[in-house]
């Protein structure tokens, strides 16, 4: 039960921020907001306050902001046209459907904050784990427990730092001067890498050069200032944000495999391992899964919040606005696919569960 408690609490509060975005650009611009729902399905609690009601629905996994002549201005009396959000100009539709991925990513950025102002940022030490066998490490006298502080003249404070000081070093130049400290002592080696074909975050080959080390594994947690928290929060999401984008295009491309991808079954098991962990994980996790929703949301996909900015650039680059019924099966056959991608994202929530499955359903 706690699983699902914790699992309410990240995709209630994101799925509320994410409409409330729509919601509160839709009442800027004088939209008429005829129903604000978190979840789908029938309302379990409803509230009508002003021309609003306010739902929370039986299905948790979503959530709506209904505008007056959103699909269409029939049956609107004369009175509320220029309320409605058809009648609204380009701009204005165009920020209160931006407004929902974008509170994602601004949540996001408030969560990495509160994480790194109060607890301070998580680094992995640039200390060596293993060392490969007559790798460039071994032959240079590199030992298991060396934290490597230098390497030619940058000093080096994380892991992500040796790493980037070791993929720079090309074939021609001078041996990579390593000094590391040992017992309280600085000593210092010369390790000229190797090219290597490894696997990168998405399983790619890729070849670049090596010395053949492994990080130990040890985290350094380091108390930073307000400014600093805040800086790094907003670099935090950047970077998060494009590592999903580049994961939608590997997904497109076959080089991660669909059966990969969770759904809310997986989202609400992680987010019960992080509540185990503490408090500040918990609000990482759900940071990470706010700029994953925004990101979806942005993808230029019919009725996604990125296909209808898609349509909009369309509209302001020609001048010319959709055909209101082709508009409808555009968002029609959008939904369909998916509602296909949700029934086959849960499928691999299951078999994550139950590894029989596949099994019992070829054999039906």
């Amino acid at each position: 039960m706690s699983t699902v408690f914790y699992a309410a609490i990240v995709l209630g509060i994101l799925i509320f921020v994410h409409e409330l975005g729509h919601f509160a650009v839709a009442k800027w611009s004088g939209v008429v907001v005829e129903k604000f729902s978190i979840g789908f399905g029938p309302a379990l609690l409803s509230r009508r306050k002003g021309e609003t009601e306010y739902c929370i629905a039986a299905v948790p996994f979503g959530g709506y902001v209904k505008m007056l002549g959103e699909d269409s201005l029939e049956d609107i009396p004369p009175e509320f046209h220029d309320r409605t959000f058809l009648s609204q100009p380009l701009y204005k539709r165009f920020l209160i459907v931006a407004a929902g991925p974008l509170m994602n990513l601004l949540l996001a950025i408030l969560l990495f904050f509160i994480v790194f102002a109060l607890a301070g940022v998580t680094r992995l030490m640039p200390e060596v784990g293993e060392i490969q066998p007559g790798s460039p490490a071994e032959a240079a006298g590199l030992k298991k427990g060396d934290l490597i502080v230098r390497i030619n003249e940058t000093p080096v404070s994380s892991w992500e730092e040796l790493a980037d000081s070791i993929s720079k070093w090309k074939p021609g130049n001078e041996p990579l001067k390593i000094v590391v400290l040992r017992s309280g002592e600085y000593l210092e080696f010369r390790v000229t890498p190797t090219f290597r074909e490894i696997k990168n975050l998405f399983g790619e080959p890729v070849t670049r050069p090596v010395i053949g080390i492994t990080a130990s594994g040890k985290v350094e947690l380091k108390k930073v200032g307000i400014l600093k928290a805040a800086i790094q929060s907003i670099v935090q999401t950047i970077v998060v944000c494009k590592l999903f984008f580049v994961t939608v295009v590997k997904l497109i491309q076959r080089i991660i495999p669909f059966e990969t991808l969770g759904g809310p079954i997986l989202i609400a098991q992680m987010a019960g391992q992080q509540a185990q962990e503490g408090f500040f994980p918990f609000i990482a996790f759900m940071a990470l899964i706010s700029v994953n929703l925004a990101v979806i949301n942005l993808l230029p996909f019919p009725a996604l919040d990125g296909g209808h900015l898609l349509l909009f650039t369309i509209e302001a680059i020609t001048g010319r606005r959709f055909h209101q019924k082709a508009l409808e099966w555009i968002q029609k056959i959008g939904l369909a696919f998916l509602i296909i991608l949700m029934i086959a994202v849960f499928y691999n929530d299951l078999v994550r569960i139950f590894p029989s499955l596949p099994d019992l359903v070829r054999n039906r």
